[in-house]
């Protein structure tokens, strides 16, 4: 059987991080096949829309045409690369997913819950994660830790790190709100620790969904 597992969180939670760690893990503990990706992004095309909304060049962009651009980023993405992975029996591990335009335009932006999971459900279809790890980790931590990469690597991508700390309070509270919301299937893991006993948190979780 193949499995759909999502990170979500702050900027600077440490999903890259924990997502690669996982990967290791379930490569070398089992025999599961597993392709890690990321949004947005993941493929070609969905690629080219990453550098339009990540890029600090664009502030113009509207809420309503960057919600848009996640959701057409998001369905190539699904249609192009998680579905045919899934349907290869392959386990899809993700960094950041649906609940992502649910927090950061639907709660952050304003743009209304009902609105953003409608166009999510348009987006993916019945590609729906089995498992998502939200890394709950204050704002005002991972945006500094963020930052830092950020500037260390000159990097462009840092649209969202330069919004007000509101608004990453607001993506904090949200990704709370979806943990009660969904409990089943979204799991809050305290990203405050250390690399390792934050692994081991993810790996408690996760053997929980692979147990037969």
């Amino acid at each position: 059987m193949s499995y759909f597992i999502t990170f979500e969180g702050v900027e600077g939670c440490g999903k890259t991080t924990q997502i690669r760690l996982l990967k290791k893990f379930l490569e070398e503990t089992s025999t599961y096949e597993v392709v890690l990706t990321r949004e947005p992004g993941g493929t070609p095309l969905a690629n080219k829309i990453r550098e339009i909304l990540l890029s600090r060049e664009n502030k113009a962009l509207t809420s309503k045409a960057e919600l848009l651009l996640y959701e057409a980023s998001r369905n190539q993405h699904v249609e192009e690369l998680i579905k045919p992975a899934l349907k290869a029996k392959k386990t899809v591990l993700c960094d950041r997913y649906m609940d992502a335009t649910t927090v950061y335009q639907g709660i952050a932006r304003g743009l209304g819950l009902e609105l953003c999971e409608k166009l999510n459900q348009f987006a993916v279809g019945d590609c729906v994660p089995h498992l998502t790890l939200v890394l709950d980790c204050p704002p005002e931590i991972g945006l500094k830790r963020s930052l830092a990469r950020l500037s260390q690597e000159k990097s462009k991508e840092s649209r969202f790190e330069e919004e007000k700390l509101e608004f990453h309070k607001k993506v904090y509270q949200g990704y709370r709100e979806l943990a009660k919301k969904y409990p089943k299937r979204v799991k809050l893991i305290d990203a405050t620790g250390s690399v390792s006993d934050i692994q081991q948190a993810i790996q408690k979780e996760v053997k929980s969904l692979l147990k037969p």
